[in-house]
This record gives structure tokens, sequence and C-alpha cells, in this order.
């Protein structure tokens, strides 16, 4: 006779139990998901990033600072010396546009230290427009004897040819035009806080420039703009150098450093920048007198 047995308490607690983690596990088995996030793709599949309100952005180019450019207007009828020194240089207008009037110092072609000095003559020898290759105006004296070739400065101008000295053989003179025209030297120390500011303002918009250049150009030519900037502070101090008082004022050095700056932003392809107007004061009001106080009481 075959007995039945009942389950005992400790057999149905355990089966219980069993149950209750087997439910457990298949509700962790499921990933928690919070109330409006995007469902949790199949095992196996790919999950796409959300797409980002109003679009990608993208970065905006490298720029640099605006720098006035000058004009003929800053040099036009001053009378300019050579290193702030030598000779005499005066941009006149003419019918038909703008002459040089050149008085130029040298040394005796067959001994050079005996000092000789060559005039262009008293009237002005015209100058002929080549546009703004490097982003200044630039000119040629259309003299056969010693062609210049300069560029317009604020308050000066830089010879960038003869890339040789001049011999004058009539006079058996050989002179040498290149470097800045600017101001007499003694005349610029007082402006020397002036031009800091301008050197200043210069230098930051050189720097950026040539990281906007960067920006735009491949490995290879990133590395010859690296060079070229490096090169800037020795190659400046070479056409300063010889300035007359430079250490006291600087002018020389913040001029070349603006004629870099205009130099990339034409590189660049930037416009230039409008001419800074003069904002006009604002009208004051016209005060009106307080009224005449009594005259005090004399006491008789």
């Amino acid at each position: 006779m075959t007995t039945l047995r009942r389950p005992t308490a400790h057999r149905l607690a355990a089966g219980a139990a069993l149950a209750w983690l087997g439910l457990a596990g298949a509700a962790l088995a499921q990933p928690l998901q919070l109330p409006g996030a995007q469902p949790f793709n199949p095992p196996g599949a790919q999950q796409s990033a959300p797409a980002s309100v109003g679009g990608p952005t993208t970065p905006r180019p490298r720029t640099m600072p605006a720098i006035k450019i000058p004009g003929e207007d800053s040099i036009l009828g001053k009378t300019l010396r050579r290193n702030g020194s030598f000779g005499e240089a005066t941009l006149e207008k003419t019918g038909s546009g703008y002459g040089l009037k050149l008085r130029a110092e040298g040394f005796q072609s067959s001994n050079l230290v005996e000092p000789c000095a060559i005039s262009f003559g008293d009237a002005a020898v015209p100058v002929t427009s080549l546009g703004k290759p490097a982003g200044l105006p630039r000119y040629k004296l259309e003299a056969a004897a010693c062609p210049i070739v300069f560029d317009v400065l604020d308050g000066a101008f830089l010879v960038i040819e003869p890339e040789q000295p001049c011999v004058i053989e009539a006079a058996a003179c050989r002179i040498d035009p290149r470097g800045v025209w600017g101001p007499d030297a003694r005349t610029l120390p007082a402006r020397a806080k002036e031009t800091e500011a301008e050197r200043s303002k210069a230098e930051t918009a050189v720097r950026e420039g040539y990281r906007a250049l960067s920006a735009k150009a491949d490995l290879t030519e990133q590395r010859t703009i690296a060079r070229e900037q490096a090169g800037f502070s020795s190659e400046r101090e070479q056409i300063c150098r010889d300035f007359q008082r430079e250490g006291s004022h600087g002018f020389c050095g913040a001029r070349i450093t603006e004629a870099r700056a205009a130099s990339i932003r034409s590189r660049l392809g930037l416009p230039e920048p409008k001419p800074e107007t003069a904002k006009p004061r604002p009208a004051t009001a016209k005060r009106t007198p307080p009224p005449a106080a009594a005259p005090a009481p004399t006491i008789q």
C-alpha cells in the first residue's frame, strides 16, 4: 500500500522563494527607463543620437582686428628725413597726381668717407601709382638716375627699391635711399606714449593675422607662415636699427608693424577698414547766470 506524503511547510517555503527570485531576475534584466526617455534598442541594434536643435554649428573663421590704412594725406606737404635725420623728401600734389621733391645724402663713390648730396631738382619729380600690392599705397619715383619704389606709412614712407645704393655718375656720388623716411627724430620722443599704444595695437593685429593665415593654410604653408612670423622681429630690427633715437620713441618699429598688419589683411582678402570719423561733441547748454545778490546794507 503506497502512502502519499504531503508537502511539508519547509518545502513550500523554498518553492515560493525560488519563484520570487525568478520573477525578480526577469525584472532586473530589463534596464530602468525613465518617463519621456528614448526607448532602448533591442540587443545588437545601434542607437542614433538625438537630433540637435537648430542643426550643426559651423565654427567662425579666424579674422584679425581692423587697423588704420594710411593714405597720402598723412605725408602730404611734410618734410621727411631718411632715418629721421638725413636728406629731405616732400610729397606734393601735381596736376596729374603726386610728385616727390627729393634731396638725398650719401658719400663719394671714390671715397666713402667724403659726404655728398644729390638734389633731384627744384620741382617735384612725378611718381606713378602701383596700387596696393602689400595693403598700402605704393609709388614709383620716375627718376632714371635712381628709380625709387616706396610704400606710404602713417606720417612716413618706406623705400623698398632699389635693392642696392644708387651711384650718380655725373656727381660721383653714392646714395642709399632705402629705409624709413619719417619726421625729424628730435621731435618724436614727445609722442613716445602715443606711438607705443599704436605699436601695441598693430602687434595684436599682426599676431591675430598670422593665426588667421595659418587656419586657412595646409601643413606646408603653415610651416612657411610660422617661419615668417618668427623672423618678423629680426626683419623689423634690421630696418629700424639706423633710425635716429629709435630707442627713445619707437616710431620706426611702430610703422613697420602697422605695415606688416596691412600686408596680412591684404593676403587674407579682408576689406579696408572704414576711415575713422570724429564724433561730434554734444552741445552744451548755456548756463543762466544766477541773479545778482542784493547789496549788503551799509551801516552809517
